[in-house]
C-alpha cells in the first residue's frame, strides 16, 4: 500500500487519473492504489470552496471543506481578511443502516468543474456525493444520494449536523450555518434512493436563510459549464491537451466575485480574494479574457485596470502592487514589481483584443502613463530599474531584472498598434523606436553566459540559471533562442516536469513554467515544445495533484490560483497558434503545429469583437490557415517563416 504527498510532481509521476467519457476526469479507485488526498478549488460570485477529498488508508472517505465568503471582511481588513471557515469530516453525517455505522469504501471520483464521489457500504448502500459552490449565492452544496442496493428494505438513519458560528467583521456579525435536509430515520425499500442536500452558507445577521433548490443550483453551475466550454474550444490530435485547455478555461473564468467595486477577477487558493493584482488579473489573465469571450470576465478585467488609474500621478509614485478589501485599500509591500510594465503590456494587449474602441479609448491615458513610468526608470544601461519582480524577494532580482525589461518592451510594441487603433497614428513611429532601442539595451545589459550557456542573467551580478530567462521568448526575442531554451531544459532549470525558480533549488513556480512553454512553441521549437507541453500537461492533468496548474510549491500547497490556468490557456492561444493582437479588428498569426499532427483548431474564438474560427491544416503546398467568420472564409497559405496577419473585417 503507497501513501502519496497530494504536492508529488514528477516527470515519472503516478497517472492516477484518466480522461472521462464526456468531460472531466476520471480516478477508478482499486485495491493496492489507496491513500491519497488532494484538494480542488470551485468558485461562485459569493463564495469559493476548496474540497479536500479522497481516500484513507481502509478506503475510507476524505471529505474536508474550506468556504471563503470574500464580500464578508474580517478584521482587519487586509488583503486576506475574506471571512474563512474549515470544515472537517464533522461535516459529513452519520449514517446508520439497521443500527450498524455504514463504513463507505470509497471506489471512484469525477471532476468536470464538479466533484463527484461514489462509495458502497457492506450493508449494500451505494451513496453519490455532488459537489459544488453556487452560481450566484454564499453557499457551498453537497447534493447526497443513498441508494439501497440490497433486495430487502433497510432503516436508514441519518445524524444531524447542523450548526451556527458567529464571526464579527467590517460589516458586523456575520452568522455561518451548516447543516442537511434529510430525516433522521427512514425505511429504504429494495433499489429505492433517498436524495437530500447539505449546505454550509454565510450572511450579515441581516440576511436571511433561503432554502435552495440543490437541482436548480447544479443546474446553473452546469449552464456555466457549458457555456465556458462553448467558447474558445480547442481541437488537436492529443486528448490530454484538449481536456486539460477545457478545465483551464473553467478555473481562469469561474474565480471573479461579486464586491463593492463591481466583479473581481481573484487569484483564490484561500488567500487571495476581493483584490486585484498587476500580474495576476493585469498581466497575466487580462489579455487572454477577450479570446473568452465570457461577460463577467470582461467586466471583472476592465475594473481591475480601472481600479489603478486613481494612482496614476502627475509625480509618477509607483502604483500599487495590489488593490485589496474590494477596493478600498492598497498593498505594495514589495515596492515597485515592475507594476507598471505588467499593467502596460496587459492593458494594451486586453484593449486590442477585446476589439471595442471605447475600451481602447478609455484604458489609454493609463497605458501612456505607464510607458512614461517605465521610461522614467530607465537606468545608465538603459533597462528598466525596479525594486523587486512579481516573486516579491523571495529570490533576488537587483535593481533592474529581465522581466520587468521585457514586458517593457512588450507594452511597447502592443501600444504602437493601439496607438493606431485609437487614431494616435503619429505616436506609433516613437514607441516602436524606443522598444528597439529597449531591447539593444536588454542584449547588452543582460545577454551573458551563466553556467556555460550563452543566455541571459536575470539581473547585475546573477551568475546563476534562473527560470526567467524564458520571458524574451514570449516577447519574440530571438537574440539568444537555442541556448536559452538550452537551459531552460537542462537538468538544472527542468526538475520533475516543471521549471525551478533558479537551478539548484526545489521551489517551482508554475507560472515561469506556463512562460516558457508558450516562448518556446512562439519562437518555433514546435517539437521540443510540443513534448514539454504533453508532458507537463498529463502530470497536471492526471497525476497526484489535478486538474489544474499551480501557483506554487511547497509555498502555498500547490494552490490552484486561477490566473495560472489563464496562462496555460495563453500557452495554447499564443504560443501554439501564435496569436497576436495588432489592431481591433486583426491579429498576426504564426501557429506552430508538430510534425505529426495533420489539423488543429480553434472554434469559436471570441475576440476582437467577433466570433471566428482558426483552422490549420497540412496541405501539399504546405501549412494552410482557414479563418471562418459569419461573414467570409478566408484560406491563407502560410511559408512557416514570419507571420501572417489575419484581418476580420
Amino acid at each position: 500500500m503507497r501513501t502519496t504527498d497530494s504536492n508529488e510532481s514528477s516527470s515519472e509521476a503516478n497517472i492516477r487519473w484518466h480522461l472521462g467519457e464526456g468531460a472531466g476526469i476520471v480516478w477508478d479507485i482499486h485495491l493496492g492504489h489507496l491513500a491519497h488526498q488532494d484538494h480542488v478549488e470551485m468558485s461562485g460570485k459569493e463564495i469559493s470552496l476548496i474540497v479536500m477529498y479522497g481516500i484513507d488508508s481502509e478506503g475510507g472517505v476524505i471529505l474536508k471543506r474550506k468556504v471563503v465568503w470574500p464580500g464578508l471582511r474580517t478584521i482587519p481588513n487586509d488583503t486576506h481578511a475574506s471571512l474563512m471557515e474549515a470544515f472537517g469530516q464533522e461535516l459529513m453525517p452519520s449514517m446508520r443502516v439497521g443500527g450498524q455505522p455504514v463504513q463507505e469504501k470509497l471506489f471512484k471520483i469525477t471532476f468536470d468543474g464538479i466533484l463527484h464521489m461514489a462509495s458502497v457500504s457492506d450493508q449494500g448502500v451505494l451513496v453519490r456525493r455532488t459537489v459544488f459552490p453556487t452560481r450566484d449565492k454564499p453557499y457551498a452544496l453537497e447534493r447526497v444520494q443513498v441508494q439501497n442496493m440490497t433486495e430487502d428494505s433497510v432503516q436508514l438513519e441519518i445524524g444531524r449536523i447542523a450548526r451556527v458560528y458567529y464571526r464579527r467583521g467590517t460589516k458586523g456579525v456575520y452568522k455561518v450555518e451548516t447543516g442537511h435536509d434529510a430525516p433522521s430515520i427512514m425505511e429504504l425499500r429494495a433499489g429505492e434512493t433517498l436524495e437530500f442536500k447539505s449546505w454550509i452558507c454565510a450572511s450579515t445577521l441581516q440576511g436571511s436563510y433561503e432554502s435552495l433548490d440543490v437541482l436548480y443550483e447544479e443546474r446553473k453551475r452546469r449552464e456555466f459549464l457549458k457555456e465556458i466550454g462553448s467558447s474558445l474550444q480547442l481541437e488537436t490530435p492529443e486528448p490530454h491537451l484538449n481536456r486539460m485547455f477545457d478545465l483551464a478555461k473553467i478555473r481562469a473564468a469561474e474565480s471573479i466575485f461579486r464586491t463593492k467595486c463591481g466583479f473581481m477577477h481573484c487569484p483564490g487558493g484561500g488567500s487571495y480574494y476581493a483584490a486585484v493584482w498587476t500580474n495576476d488579473q493585469a498581466e497575466y489573465a487580462g489579455p487572454f479574457f477577450p479570446f473568452l469571450g465570457e461577460q463577467d470576465a470582461m467586466e471583472a478585467s476592465l475594473n481591475a485596470y480601472r481600479l489603478y488609474m486613481p494612482f496614476m500621478g502627475p509625480d509618477f509614485h509607483p502604483i500599487p502592487s495590489s488593490i485589496i478589501a474590494e477596493g478600498v485599500d492598497i498593498w505594495e509591500g514589495a515596492g515597485d514589481r515592475g507594476d507598471a510594465a505588467m499593467y502596460a503590456y496587459g492593458a494594451a494587449r486586453f484593449a486590442l483584443a477585446s476589439g471595442s474602441l471605447q475600451i481602447a479609448e478609455q484604458l489609454w491615458p493609463a497605458i501612456e502613463w505607464c510607458l512614461a513610468y517605465c521610461r522614467r526608470k530607465r537606468n545608465q544601461a538603459g533597462v528598466v530599474a525596479s525594486d523587486s519582480d512579481e516573486l516579491e524577494n523571495r529570490f533576488p532580482s537587483g535593481d533592474a531584472n529581465l522581466f520587468t525589461s521585457s514586458l517593457a518592451y512588450g507594452a511597447l510594441l502592443s501600444s504602437a498598434h493601439l496607438a493606431r487603433a485609437v487614431g494616435k497614428a503619429d505616436q506609433a513611429p516613437s514607441l516602436e523606436e524606443e522598444a528597439a532601442e529597449l531591447r539593444q539595451a536588454i542584449e547588452a545589459h543582460f545577454g551573458a553566459t551563466i553556467e556555460g550557456y550563452e543566455t541571459y542573467r536575470y539581473y547585475e551580478g546573477n551568475d546563476i540559471l534562473r527560470s526567467w530567462i524564458c520571458v524574451p521568448l514570449t516577447m519574440n526575442i530571438l537574440d539568444r533562442k537555442e541556448q536559452t531554451i538550452a537551459a531552460l531544459f537542462s537538468s538544472r532549470l527542468w526538475v520533475n516536469g516543471g521549471l525551478v525558480t533558479q537551478a539548484g533549488e526545489t521551489t517551482y513556480w508554475d507560472r515561469s513554467t506556463l512562460y516558457a512553454l508558450r516562448g518556446i512553441l512562439y519562437a518555433g521549437e514546435i517539437e521540443l515544445g510540443i513534448t514539454y507541453l504533453l508532458e507537463y500537461s498529463r502530470n497536471r492533468l492526471l497525476g497526484e495533484h489535478v486538474p489544474y496548474a499551480v501557483e506554487a510549491f511547497p509555498e502555498g500547497n500547490g494552490r490552484h490560483l486561477s490566473a495560472e490556468s489563464a496562462l496555460y490557456a495563453r500557452v495554447i492561444v499564443e504560443g501554439l497558434f501564435g496569436i497576436v493582437p495588432t489592431g481591433l479588428r486583426t491579429f498576426s498569426c504564426s501557429p506552430r503545429m508538430p510534425e505529426h499532427w495533420d489539423t488543429m483548431a480553434l472554434r469559436s474564438i471570441r475576440a476582437f469583437d467577433s466570433c471566428f474560427d482558426l483552422v490549420v491544416t497540412r496541405g501539399d503546398e504546405g501549412v494552410l490557415i482557414t479563418c471562418v467568420t459569419p461573414e467570409k472564409q478566408e484560406i491563407y497559405l502560410w511559408d512557416q517563416d514570419g507571420p501572417i496577419t489575419i484581418h476580420l473585417r
